[in-house]
């Protein structure tokens, strides 16, 4: 019997693989030194792996660019926040959904009351779907930016992010995606789907450490720096240096976090080694090595999706059983990431998230998720939100059978 059957991987995952913990481990043991700040060897050792890290990390979102324009930074808020900030100027006019963690809404906001940007908010379907066409309906002569998740972190339904960077293209505008759901989970190729800035956080479908994560910058697009310091590169200059990714990375930079990050990219591609999947499929087609990381990750992809969303499927199935249960979104068979929604008659969203830690030992989140506009559209916030699960590549049998005890018996206490 565990002590907990976690269901919070949408928020961050756990456990990680093994090699994330043994390289966390080396770095502050072995290489815990500024890397690039130096030419001593360890130094230098230090910058190598970061480099690699990008490289691994270009070649693993589709990324046909310079690998320098991976560009780390805390996590995904702070990419977003480097985005926006570094895009956007006055009167320029932005197009999102109603889908959107605060991780979105708040920097617009922001730059809304201080420099008088535009912001329009297109609405998803019952099932979670923003259509294209709505995007594209949305557009005036001052649009500059369409910033979209790729997957709702409370309903799981995938968007169709290729189509969105089809009419940024063709009406030239750019495409930010937030990640944060899909990277890891979800193959993304940033060159066939259009996008132009990729927001990814590490701790995430990533299987990487907290504080670690980045935005990819697509070749052509410039974003300016919204902060300032040391580099390690051109000290005399007064002024921030302009070369990828100098110019979007001031101060030391999060090495655990980086090599973490490295160590998962290495564990993706292991994977893809070993799942006997050698198909081609579109998305080798023209690739320079079968045995490229590319190639190998895109191959693990596929089997963390087929595994995550195999489970969601039991589980969805099971719980349309239960009277009471209300699940929110999309169904198995439309495109989606394992998280899902979920309410109990008669009980508050925090009251069942409570009841599953308390009683069951069930580890979910209970809330608005940080997405206040889908709440108030899906009519969720008198209940206090939804109670969100979202299984992982980790997740096992024993964990979905307590699960669905728990929410058995809360059913049954609220019907009483």
């Amino acid at each position: 019997m565990k002590d907990n059957y976690y269901f919070d991987n949408a928020a961050t995952t756990w456990p990680k693989p093994e090699c994330v913990y043994t390289s966390i481990d080396r770095v502050y043991r072995a290489l815990g030194v500024n890397p690039g700040r130096a030419g001593h060897a360890m130094s230098v050792e230090a910058e190598s792996h970061v480099a690699r890290a990008r490289r691994l990390l270009s070649e693993f979102f589709g990324h046909r660019g310079s690998p320098e324009r991976v560009v780390f930074a805390a996590n995904a808020t702070d990419a977003l926040n480097t985005a926006l900030l570094g895009v956007l100027q006055p009167g320029d006019h932005v197009i999102t959904t109603r889908l959107e963690h605060n991780s979105v809404l708040r920097p617009l906001h922001h730059l809304r009351e201080r420099i008088g940007l535009e912001v329009s908010h297109i609405p998803a379907d019952g099932k979670g779907y923003v259509d294209p066409d709505d995007i594209a309906a949305a557009f005036n002569r001052r649009t500059r930016l369409i910033v979209a998740t790729h997957a709702s972190n409370v309903l799981g339904s995938v968007q169709p992010i290729a189509a969105f960077g089809a009419v940024a293209r063709e009406r030239g505008a750019l495409l930010l995606v937030d990640a944060c759901q899909t990277a890891g989970v979800v193959p993304i190729d940033m060159d066939r789907m259009h996008i132009d800035l990729l927001a990814f956080t590490g701790h995430k479908g990533m299987f990487g450490p907290m504080g670690s994560g980045g935005l990819v910058v697509g070749e052509g697009v410039d974003v300016k720096a919204s902060r300032f310091g040391g580099t390690g590169v051109n000290s005399a200059a007064p002024s921030q240096p302009t070369d990828y990714p100098h110019r979007l990375e001031a101060g030391t930079l999060n090495l655990v976090g980086i090599l973490g990050l490295e160590a998962a990219q290495d564990w993706f591609a292991d994977l893809g080694r070993t799942s006997g999947s050698q198909d081609a499929d579109p998305d080798e087609a023209g690739a320079s090595s079968a045995d490229s990381h590319g190639v190998l990750t895109r191959r693990a992809l596929r089997v963390v999706e087929a595994r995550e969303l195999g489970i969601t499927g039991r589980m969805l199935d099971a719980l349309e059983q239960i009277p009471g249960v209300t699940i929110h979104g999309p169904g198995i068979a439309t495109p989606r990431v394992s998280t899902f929604s979920m309410n109990v008659a008669g009980l508050d969203a925090a009251q069942v998230g409570d009841m599953l830690d308390g009683d069951g030992n069930v580890c979910v989140r209970a809330g608005l998720h940080c997405a206040p506009m889908l709440h108030q559209d899906m009519g969720t916030l008198e209940t206090g939100g939804t109670v969100r699960f979202s299984p992982g590549f980790f997740t096992d049998e024993e964990d979905v059978s307590a699960a669905l005890d728990a929410i058995l018996e809360i059913a049954r206490f609220a019907q009483r």
